[in-house]
């Protein structure tokens, strides 16, 4: 990892951090830079705006959800198909900062509300969640099926119990995710 990339990173993390903890309103980029120990002017050579630092926080999570939503959608629409999506999605969950950015955007909602890069987050999580449904399936199969992948992100709201670990915590979503997923068609 070059030391650009490092440090672009480090930002993201403390960034994130500012924004959850403080709130995105009450955060500015000299408190960012301050956390870092550089100068606003560093900061501002990989990040100009806040805007930019949030943009850059949901690219990582676009990029990762078409992804996955383009291999599915080359896939038969079988029930291994749809098991597979869930396991793909959850190990994609604990590679990134996933839990981090969920937990920003819910804590934000109010100022990233209108912020295209959130309204483009929230269409590719309905992308996700059509391939893992069939046009013939019902109001309560879709609805378990979506709730598969809602499973997996209410795991860092729900599970807040300091005893467990992430991967614990990510192996009981992936249970539930995967015993809702298997809604019978129709």
């Amino acid at each position: 990892m070059g030391a650009q990339t490092n440090t672009r990173t480090r930002i993201q993390d403390v960034a994130i951090k500012l924004f959850t903890e403080q709130g995105y309103e009450a955060t500015s980029l000299r408190e960012i830079a301050e956390a870092l120990g550089v100068t606003k002017a560093a900061l501002y050579y990989h990040f100009k705006t806040k805007e930019d630092i949030v943009a850059s926080l949901f690219e990582d999570r676009l990029d990762s959800v078409h992804g996955l939503v383009a291999w599915a959608k080359e896939q038969p629409r079988t029930p291994e198909t749809r098991r597979e999506i869930i396991r793909r999605y959850a190990a994609d969950m604990t590679r990134r900062r996933h839990h981090e950015v969920m937990r920003f955007m819910e804590r934000n909602q109010t100022a990233l509300r209108g912020h295209g890069k959130a309204e483009e987050m929230r269409e590719s999580m309905t992308d996700l969640l059509s391939v893992l449904c069939d046009p013939g399936d019902s109001t309560a199969v879709r609805l378990k099926r979506s709730m598969a992948i809602f499973a997996l992100h209410a795991t860092w709201f729900v599970l807040v119990d300091d005893t467990l670990t992430d991967e614990q915590r990510m192996a009981a979503a992936l249970d539930v995710a995967l015993e809702l997923i298997e809604a019978p068609a129709g």
